[in-house]
């Protein structure tokens, strides 16, 4: 603004050195500026290759080359899906949530992993956390039905 006021104050300015939007000198407004240049992406380093452990035939004198994976910590959903449809099936289609999470407890009481008996950062016991992931691939597979609140239930 102090350029419009008087050209002795600040010296010659045009009109056209202020943005016509905000009112701010075109040094200072957003509008004058051209637009930031792009930012270089960033240059991705190949990763060296690993090496693989491959197999050919086996010779007398060539060992085999066996890799193993590690041992898993907790029992996968897909592991309850059949014992649920079996539990289910056995109680006549229907049961409460409840029942049939301590009738699946019951049954592999012996066969939890040490990683099942932890908790979800819910505080939800991680292998009943698992059986109701089973249960919602069940529901999407079309082998169990939503029925009421709490109860489950094969179609």
């Amino acid at each position: 603004m102090l350029g419009r006021v008087g050209a002795d104050m600040v010296g010659p300015m045009s009109e056209t050195d202020y943005c016509e939007l905000c009112d701010l000198p075109m040094s200072q407004c957003i509008h004058g500026r051209p637009p930031a240049p792009p930012e270089p992406a960033p240059v991705k380093k190949k990763a060296a290759p690993r090496p693989r452990k491959t197999t050919t035939k086996a010779s007398a004198s060539a060992p085999k080359v066996v890799t193993k994976s590690a041992p898993r910590k907790w029992t996968p959903p897909a592991a309850f899906a059949p014992l649920i449809l079996e539990i289910l099936e056995t109680a006549g289609g229907t049961m409460p949530a409840d029942a049939v999470l301590d009738e699946l407890e019951s049954q592999l009481a012996d066969s939890l992993l040490p990683g099942d008996l932890e908790t979800t950062p819910e505080g939800e016991l991680r292998w009943r956390y698992a059986a109701r992931r089973a249960r919602q691939k069940l529901l999407t597979e079309g082998l169990m039905t939503k029925g009421s609140p709490g109860v489950w239930q094969l179609p």
